[in-house]
């Protein structure tokens, strides 16, 4: 039982860290491609995982199947627009991670078809879908429209700047909140709702664009 577990996890773990890498760097170029340089300053454009881990939202991913990185450094006012770029940035994340997924699954139905036998490939495919997966538990997760996930930062754009500024300024709050909820389960039939959906479509696209190929 013990292999099995300490097998589980070495899998795991790496396929989340490439989860939340990809996720905060995304963030971090769409800031600076919008004109914020913040992110690069600090050192956060990078393909180190390290440098992105939240330790708690990390532990949740890995325990759970749903948390969060550290937070990309951002300074709207280099923005042309703040809101519109503030939400731009965020709504890279969760966009990083579907395309992430579907790249790997893809990669992923085409070793299963083209070396069905391989044992080597077989479970490098393995490791692709279960990374494509967790990065849809995070991009899902992180579309939640409350402080301090994602789907609040994109949400702002509809909020007047009075209801927008009062909201974050209890962000920490929120967020105490937000971790007292999953802990509880209040979003697990939700979250597990819409990443099965997700997942469906990003492995339909992928084979389609296999069977388009003609390597389906």
């Amino acid at each position: 039982m013990f292999g099995n577990s300490l097998q589980k996890y070495m899998i795991l773990i790496p396929a989340v860290l490439i989860a939340l890498m990809f996720h905060e760097l995304a963030h971090g170029l769409a800031a600076y491609w919008l004109g914020d340089d913040t992110a690069k300053r600090a050192g956060r454009l990078t393909l180190n995982p390290l440098d992105h881990l939240d330790p708690l939202g990390t532990l949740c991913m890995i325990f759970f199947g749903f948390g969060w990185a550290k937070p990309v450094p951002v300074n709207t006012s280099r923005f042309r627009h703040r809101k519109v770029g503030m939400a731009l940035t965020a709504l890279a994340g969760p966009l990083a991670n579907f395309l992430l997924s579907f790249v790997l699954i893809l990669i992923a139905l085409l070793m299963q078809t083209l070396a069905p036998t391989n044992q080597i490939l077989l479970a490098l495919s393995r490791f692709f879908i279960q990374t494509g997966q967790l990065s849809v538990c995070l991009g899902v997760f992180n579309l939640i429209p409350i402080p301090p996930l994602d789907g609040s930062r994109v949400l702002q754009v509809l909020l007047p700047n009075r209801i927008y500024y009062k909201l974050y300024q209890y962000e920490a709050y929120f967020q105490i909140g937000l971790i007292v909820l999953l802990f509880l389960g209040a979003f697990n039939n939700l979250l597990y709702t819409l990443q099965v959906d997700m997942l469906s479509l990003i492995v339909g696209g992928a084979a389609r664009v296999l069977s388009v190929l003609g390597l389906l």
